[in-house]
């Protein structure tokens, strides 16, 4: 099996004026080619300064972030990222938004290739309708396709994604939910998904990545077990409620573990 990343003991931590801030510690682990993993945890635990990190935008204080073997020294182009922000260029249209990426230097394609690949990523993602209006117009669970769509348009090898549907009510995150698991099957990517919701961890990973309360630490790496294709039907099987309560555990007892730090020490006592 290719490693597609690896975390090789990382640990990063900040000087302030309290003395060092450490944030991620000792982090070691791989991400497999085809893997689908979930980086799970408390809030404020580092899980996005982990995939911070692995994108480029961050360098570890102690180990190595490594993509295809070689250390990870900035963003690239074969690392895809999609934040909960939308992050759409409001004064371009959706088929502009989209083509946007292709225009780059390390993305550039031929004008026809171009239309081609706009025109593949609006069918996909039910956009044909909406080409040529700007954001604006859009709900939030169809700007969210069009950030999707914009990363998967650039052909990374790898999709690091933060809280992607969020901001996004429960009906329109469920839907899509299952978008995105048609669009993994039928364009297969590597993917680190950074989320709080124990629930779309199980139904979208293959693995989940549990931290601990800052500074994070690998506190337990689940194998899920059902297999793909996945569809709503799999919620109601008991082992799915197993594995939820599990996990759920597993972070509020790390949630608790942080609520004990940000304690004052008189009440501590």
């Amino acid at each position: 099996m290719i490693k597609r990343a690896q975390f090789d003991h990382v640990s990063l931590s900040f000087a302030t004026a309290k003395g060092r801030l450490h944030v991620v510690e000792d982090v070691h682990y791989d991400i497999d080619d085809g893997d689908f993993i979930a980086v799970i945890g408390p809030s404020g635990c580092g899980k996005t300064t982990m995939m911070s990190m692995l994108a480029g935008f961050q360098k570890p204080t102690t180990g190595r972030v490594l993509f295809d073997g070689k250390p990870v020294e900035k963003p690239g182009p074969e690392r895809g990222v999609i934040f909960q922000e939308y992050g759409v260029f409001p004064w371009l249209t959706v088929k502009q938004n989209i083509a946007f990426g292709l225009t780059l230097d390390a993305n550039r394609v031929p004008a026809s290739e171009r239309e081609d690949i706009c025109r593949h990523y609006l069918e996909l993602m039910g956009l044909s309708d909406f080409a040529n209006s700007y954001p604006k117009h859009l709900s939030g669970g169809m700007k969210q396709r069009l950030a999707i769509a914009r990363a998967y348009a650039a052909r990374p090898q790898f999709l690091l994604m933060d809280e992607p549907f969020g901001a996004l009510d429960a009906q329109t995150r469920a839907n899509m939910q299952n978008l995105l698991l048609q669009v993994l099957a039928a364009e297969r990517k590597t993917v680190m998904l950074i989320t709080h919701s124990v629930e779309e961890a199980i139904y979208l990973a293959s693995r989940i990545v549990v931290v601990t309360a800052r500074p994070a630490r690998i506190k337990q790496i689940i194998d899920v077990p059902f297999p793909y294709p996945r569809d709503d039907s799999i919620h109601e099987r008991p082992e799915f409620a197993e594995l939820r309560g599990h996990i759920r555990q597993l972070v509020m007892d790390e949630y608790r573990a942080q609520q004990a730090q940000m304690r004052p020490a008189s009440f501590s006592e």
